[in-house]
């Protein structure tokens, strides 16, 4: 253990010794255990970024004890889930784990109807839950994600006791529940923000405030708006304090200063009140924002890194069944990094969305090619041993496409003209596209924009059915199901916006509500529509045409578990239409073909034998064998699913 770490903890231990007398002696061991194995990492990150603070032990030993508290509070269930993860610490891994995500009023009204969803969700094979926001936020709310307190409920909503109740009735039905951890900023009306706002100077040194507009006009030289069209720049005036605010979002969203200490610890005491209400999985919000440096971008600073990674130490200790996963709608290369790097592999965030795979599975549905797509996937797909991605077709957010230019210039595109066709292809500008989409906070001087629309409208349904056409009804359910086939086999979780499953169209409704008037995001945010769900069974409607072929690809991912793991090869497949990529688990491979054109696509299957297959494989989706002799074809949009006993690459 690193000297000043162990001097450090023996100095602390006897304080702490009372507290730990309210749990068994087995208890406290498995805690000093505990500490012994993180506390020296969890030290070493909060010297990196607070050791210079005058105050440093001061705040070091109300983060110890907060830690400490937080575990003698634990619930013996929880306690015993820890165990378990310990025992299994890639258990997300699993081939059993797919998830969903909703907005708990627009799903089932409240958290108690949520609970009355889980037949559904065991119907569907979840075994992840992700509700969005769900504290008690102002009027304004930003979609939930402008916190007025991280342990009350929106009273719409229920209270923190239903939320306890689902999150154990959850756990006992195999279902892990996740939320957001909104922890860059919180909501004006915050107790912290009244009380900067009442003039406490100790609370106003939780955010960042500025008598004048001279630091931040500096700040604003680098930094990018979020919201051009609703909150233009970065700095909000309020009179009440005559002081400017830095408001990266929204002007009701204050960003906390991570500079100080006490915030640190003010955070770590919410994230582990949640983890001890049964919350095990926290999607950390706005990840790339949380430290800010003069003269850059206040994005991606490695600071920012450096305070995760402290938090997971900590975490490690108290509740270490509960894991991160990280929303970094950035370059590339800037998501991987929120795993950890190097020798710090895997000890920041252990999941994470991948906006590049999502961003280039749309991008190659509207070009029909899956160049970019496979060669992204080819150097940006592989991470650390004991994380995994989040894969998704879409989520709440817009579609930002988000690859990397560098790739595309790899390819002898421009990535400039190429955003433009795309934001003009999903928003059906573009001639012979089949997509539905609204244009997102377009910037007239950069042109940037993003996109936003359900899964079906995006995919043609919309129109096809518009336009009462069969066949085209026919390749739009088609694309919604490639798209997924791919999320689900690639390894990783897969993740559901739940009403993908049912076809759901966009829903124009939110232009009648002037709150929600200027934000299109809301227009694939619909209400769940039960009536449309009940015909999920019937094979003729178009809910039973996504749902049971849907329901179908988990099931035989969950039967199968080849399909656990990370270690996904993308391959070449001779045809730039048709994407690969084998899965491999225990010398165990799983060989995927994906047509992303409406057109036959043929194949040399005789060129898949270098990767180890036998001759003869068997298809998972048609339940049949196919030869790798001879040539195949595939039909508009299909997919095969081919495995056999391999020998693992090295």
């Amino acid at each position: 253990m690193h000297r000043k770490a162990r001097k450090s903890l023996e100095r602390l231990r006897p304080r702490f010794e009372p507290i730990l007398e309210a749990v068994s002696q087995e208890k406290r061991d498995i805690f000093w255990q505990r500490m012994e194995a993180h506390f020296p990492r969890a030290f070493d990150r909060l010297m990196e970024v607070y050791g210079n603070y005058y105050s440093f032990f001061y705040h070091l030993e109300a983060i110890l004890r907060t830690v400490v508290q937080a575990y003698v509070d634990r619930p013996d269930d929880l306690h015993a889930l820890d165990a378990e993860r310990e025992a299994n610490p890639t258990w997300f891994q699993s081939n059993q784990m797919v998830g969903g995500v909703c907005y708990v009023d627009l799903f089932a009204g409240d958290i108690r109807g949520i609970q009355s969803k889980i037949p559904y969700f065991k119907e569907l094979g979840l075994t992840y839950l992700h509700l969005m926001p769900l504290y008690k936020v102002p009027e304004q709310s930003d979609g939930g994600y402008a916190v007025s307190s991280y342990r009350e409920v929106n009273p719409s909503l229920g209270t923190i006791d239903d939320l306890i109740h689902l999150a154990k009735a959850l756990r006992q039905n195999g279902i892990s529940l996740a939320l957001d951890f909104v922890f860059n900023h919180t909501s004006d009306e915050h107790e912290w923000a009244l009380r900067a706002l009442a003039g406490d100077e100790d609370y106003q040194e939780y955010f960042w405030m500025f008598p004048d507009r001279t630091i931040p006009d500096q700040y604003e030289k680098h930094l990018r708006e979020i919201f051009p069209e609703q909150a233009p720049g970065s700095f909000t005036y309020r009179r009440e304090i005559d002081r400017w605010v830095w408001t990266t979002f929204n002007p009701f969203q204050w960003d906390l200063r991570y500079r100080n200490p006490a915030v640190f610890s003010a955070m770590l005491g919410e994230m582990l009140f949640l983890a001890n209400i049964g919350v095990e999985v926290l999607r950390l919000d706005a990840v790339p924002f949380i430290w800010k440096e003069m003269g850059t971008s206040c994005e991606n600073l490695p600071e920012a890194h450096v305070i995760i990674q402290a938090f997971n130490a900590l975490v490690q200790i108290a509740a270490p069944a509960m894991e991160f996963k990280s929303e970094a709608i950035v370059h590339p290369d800037e998501v991987e990094k929120y795993f950890g790097q190097g020798e710090r592999a895997g000890q920041e965030c252990t999941l994470s969305y991948n906006p590049t795979l999502m961003a280039l599975l749309w991008e190659a549905l509207a070009t029909r090619q899956v160049t970019l797509l496979q060669y992204a996937m080819m150097n940006r797909f592989r991470i650390p041993e004991t994380c995994a991605w989040v894969n998704y077709v879409r989520v709440h957010d817009d579609i930002g496409w988000s690859f990397a230019d560098e790739d595309a210039q790899a390819l002898w595109m421009n990535p400039f003209d190429h955003r433009q066709f795309l934001n003009r292809f999903y928003t059906g500008r573009f001639e012979g596209s089949f997509a539905r989409g609204l244009l997102f906070n377009y910037n007239p001087t950069t042109k940037d924009g993003r996109i936003n629309g359900t899964c079906a409208s995006l995919a043609g349904l919309e129109a096809a059915v518009e336009a009462g056409d069969h066949q085209l009804i026919d390749l739009a359910i088609k694309r919604i199901l490639l798209l997924y086939s791919v999320v689900i086999s690639v390894g990783g979780i897969p993740l559901i916006y739940l009403g993908d499953e049912l076809a759901t169209l966009n829903d124009y409704r939110y232009r009648e509500d002037e709150n929600k008037l200027d934000d299109s995001r809301w227009v694939h945010r619909p209400f769940m529509d039960w009536e449309r769900a009940a015909q999920r069974h019937d094979p003729q409607t178009l809910e039973g045409r996504v749902f049971l072929p849907l329901k179908r690809l988990l099931e035989i991912r969950r039967d199968h578990p080849v399909f656990s793991g990370i270690n996904t090869q993308f391959i070449e497949t001779g045809n730039p239409h048709v994407l690969g990529y084998i899965h491999w688990h225990e010398m165990t491979g799983v060989l995927i073909l994906a047509n992303f054109s409406e057109y036959e696509q043929h194949l040399e299957m005789a060129r898949f034998r270098v990767y180890g297959l036998k001759s003869q494989v068997y298809d998972l989706i048609k339940q049949e064998v196919v030869n790798l002799g001879r040539p195949y074809t595939l039909q508009p949009y299909q997919f095969l699913w081919l495995t056999a006993k391999v020998e693992a690459p090295q």
